[in-house]
């Protein structure tokens, strides 16, 4: 059988990008960055991103089309014979982990936009608030699991389309709808009496946070989480580009964008939550407490509402897409399986999977599995601090010492020249450093 590919380079690049644009930049970025110290947190976000993000980001797609095959058929052929293969069990086991947590999140977000277009949450509930509405909705049994498996079935159903008419498709429509979306609502945040001083929060680092040796960690951790960096997805994406389209131009432009999607849902959230005398300190509630709130004593919030729920719903189903391709690329190699059964058996697991997850917010709130984390927070601990940085670790030692140069160079179109020896140098001596010192730090 023909291995699928990408219509267009454009096609591929808004792929790549929907991978990488997701929670993780909005619902993510926004407790993180806000925990964090704001300004100084995004400057050693940016430093991660351009440093390790975007030289290993070009490593990552680089292996996939090079070999054409999933994240454990591209190390078989490309280092048959070696143990290689085992490291991108890494990507398969962080896909089920991640998008099993990531399902139960987006379907809240579902949640939220299907009541604010009937118009229940223009204003807030009667009882309790919104910190009501959410505590009350999270802690039920059955009806986070319905828009868990709606979640779920959406994406499943793109995966299954295929590459070019499913995944491509979809990506072409998500992603420049969603820039326009958060383009808009940042015009109305940046509106508000109150604003300039979020805009402070996010811009003017505080250099005391600096001095916490948690905040390169958590920025490290964010570049990785919001790249989709060490799971696979680019590897996997990469292998259905074909050879004459250059990986340099690509590889940047994914950054950038992955950058501006993450500034600007930054510009979105912090002058309205300043705007309001909100601590930006709030913790994952942010988005599905605070901002409801805030929504409400805006004017025309019932309307900013439902486009940011609208808005965080797109951006999860792009990357939710790129998850969900890891395993089916596998599974449909492995043993055969058509996409169709291959996604609809790999994303029916990952439901499963999900259910103790929103289950650990209610009769199962007492279940913590690592120290004091409950389940969703302990799954998002080992694939986004132990599984996404080792599987990040294992490429870049892959293409810089696996490889010899000139294989190396020639995998991501660059010459032996500044450019190329520069991203070479990164990847094969100061990424892998990095990337253990900052995973050592996260796991003692």
């Amino acid at each position: 059988m023909a291995r699928e590919q990408w219509g267009t380079k454009l096609g591929f690049m808004l792929a790549a990008m929907g991978s990488a644009v997701g929670l993780g930049n909005i619902w993510r970025f926004s407790f993180v960055a806000g925990n964090n110290g704001g300004g100084a947190f995004l400057l050693l976000y940016l430093v991660f991103v351009f440093l390790i993000g975007i030289p290993l980001l070009l490593a990552e797609v680089s292996i996939g089309r090079k070999a054409k095959s999933d994240v454990i058929g591209s190390y078989q052929k490309l280092a048959p014979g070696t143990p290689w293969f085992l490291t991108g069990f890494f990507g398969v086991f962080s896909a089920f982990l991640i998008l099993s947590f990531y399902a139960v999140v987006a379907g809240w977000s579902l949640y939220y936009l299907f009541h604010y277009v009937t118009g229940d949450f223009f204003q807030a509930p009667a009882e309790g608030g919104y910190e009501g509405a959410f505590g009350g909705f999270i802690t039920q049994e059955w009806q986070p699991l319905f828009w868990s498996a709606l979640f779920m079935t959406m994406t499943i159903v793109i995966v299954f389309s295929g590459v070019k008419k499913g995944i491509e498709t979809a990506n072409k429509v998500f992603m420049p709808l969603l820039a326009l979306l958060l383009l808009a609502l940042a015009g109305v945040s940046l509106s508000l009496d109150g604003s300039m001083e979020g805009l402070s929060f996010l811009f003017q680092p505080d250099w005391s946070a600096l001095t916490q040796p948690s905040i390169y960690v958590q920025a490290l951790g964010q570049a990785f989480f919001s790249l989709s960096l060490g799971m696979g997805a680019l590897l996997t994406y990469g292998s259905y580009l074909s050879d004459d389209k250059r990986l340099p131009g690509a590889a940047v432009g994914i950054g950038l964008m992955d950058t501006f999607f993450a500034v600007i849902s930054g510009i979105v959230i912090f002058p309205a939550v300043f705007a309001f005398n909100i601590d930006p300190s709030s913790g994952p509630p942010l988005v599905f407490i605070t901002l409801p709130s805030i929504f409400e004593q805006m004017p025309l919030g019932g309307i900013a509402g439902l486009l940011f729920f609208f808005a965080l719903s797109l951006a999860a189903l792009s990357s939710a897409i790129s998850i969900l391709e890891v395993p089916t690329a596998y599974f449909m190699r492995l043993f055969r399986w058509s996409r169709t059964k291959a996604s609809v058996i790999v994303g029916a697991i990952m439901f499963f999977l999900g259910i103790s997850v929103s289950l650990g917010f209610g009769i199962w709130s007492g279940i913590t599995p690592i120290g004091e984390r409950n389940i969703l927070d302990s799954m998002d601990y080992i694939a986004s601090n132990i599984l996404l940085p080792l599987g990040g670790l294992s490429m870049a030692l892959f293409v810089g010492w696996y490889f010899t140069k000139a294989t190396a160079l020639k995998a991501v179109d660059f010459g032996d020249n500044v450019i190329g020896n520069v991203w070479y140098g990164l990847v094969k001596y100061l990424l892998p450093v990095m990337i253990i010192i900052i995973f050592i730090s996260s796991v003692l």
